[in-house]
């Protein structure tokens, strides 16, 4: 069954297919796609995931072992499939046409790869996911299309911006959805009156243009110390907010600590946890992000940017003392 990208949610509210193909070149709208089915497996009781990369010295026939596979900790198996290159030609093929006919029970299989073309669709293989589930094709969001996607990202964000300030905002991001979901997430943080006008927009995002608040917390997650001394202070001569960078990280810490992270942002943030050594040593770093705040609203002496610039080279692998060994120091008499 081929479904349109704007019926995947109303589609996952009901039962689920046993097999999902996403193809798409927006890895954005791919992504998400994907988090939401995988969202609605976990709810359906499928709480293992095995992911599968077809890339050079796989084995196709991995997805049918797979599928036979009894699982030691569930039972019910996601089957997360990524294929880098929308290739399908004889193994893969007769793979994936044995696993429709003969779909395991309990299992899901997730298919993800780049847009396919028109000939492909009347491939075997193909035919035989479309009979056996769900194909979803991701289309690249055009121009005409944008302000409208950019209206239901801003109202799921608590966004309202006059028309004026919607053109400008569809002008600034040309189509690029990555820096369309940052500059939305900017608005969140900046807390404006709504309905938002162009003034007030094109301040909020002029002001961090020299130094972006996430490249800022993407170089931190990169481990690049030097680069991330530079952009604090940058942001700080440029008038950002202390509390918009420790919204941010804070608001970030979170996904990644609940495993929220979109799957186009887990390769960078994986670093971060890796450097850390788990995911539950998020909760010490969120305990950190707390007395800088404070420090930030003059609860606890000291000068809340030096702690917070400290604390984000700590977290890109800078050995420094952490703020919570000087806290009694720091209490107010």
């Amino acid at each position: 069954m081929q479904l349109k990208a704007q019926d995947l949610a109303g589609h996952l509210q009901g039962s689920l297919a046993p097999v999902y193909f996403i193809s798409g070149d927006e890895t954005l709208l791919v992504e998400e796609a994907a988090d939401a089915i995988l969202a609605a497996a976990r709810s359906a009781g499928f709480t293992e995931r095995t992911v599968l990369h077809a890339e050079s010295g796989f084995s196709w026939h991995e997805i049918l072992q797979e599928g036979a596979a009894m699982s030691l900790f569930a039972e019910k198996k996601i089957i997360d499939l990524r294929n880098p290159t929308a290739k399908f030609d004889k193994v893969p093929s007769e793979v994936l046409r044995e696993y429709c006919a003969n779909i395991p029970e309990d299992n899901l299989l997730l298919i993800r790869a780049p847009r396919i073309d028109g000939r492909q669709k009347n491939a075997a293989w193909f035919k035989a996911l479309d009979g056996a589930g769900v194909v979803l094709q991701i289309w690249p969001i055009g121009a005409h299309e944008l302000p409208r996607w950019l209206t239901g990202r801003l109202k799921r964000a608590g966004q309202d911006l006059e028309p004026a300030a919607l053109s400008y905002l569809a002008e600034r991001v040309e189509g690029n959805l990555l820096a369309a979901v940052q500059e939305v997430e900017k608005l969140r943080l900046a807390e404006l009156v709504q309905p938002i006008t162009v003034d007030a927009l094109s301040s909020v995002l002029e002001d961090s243009a020299h130094y972006d608040v996430f490249e800022l917390l993407d170089a931190v997650y990169n481990g690049e110390g030097a680069r991330v001394s530079r952009m604090v202070r940058g942001l700080r001569a440029e008038g950002v907010a202390l509390f918009a960078i420790l919204g941010a990280l804070t608001s970030q810490l979170r996904q990644i600590a609940e495993g929220r992270v979109p799957q186009f942002r887990r390769r960078i943030t994986d670093r971060l946890v890796k450097r850390l050594g788990s995911v539950a040593a998020m909760d010490r770093v969120l305990a950190q992000c707390a007395l800088v705040d404070q420090q930030g609203k003059g609860q606890l002496l000291g000068d809340a940017w030096i702690s917070l610039e400290d604390l984000l080279l700590r977290l890109a692998g800078v050995r420094l003392p952490s703020l919570e060994n000087q806290l009694q120091a720091l209490r107010r008499p």
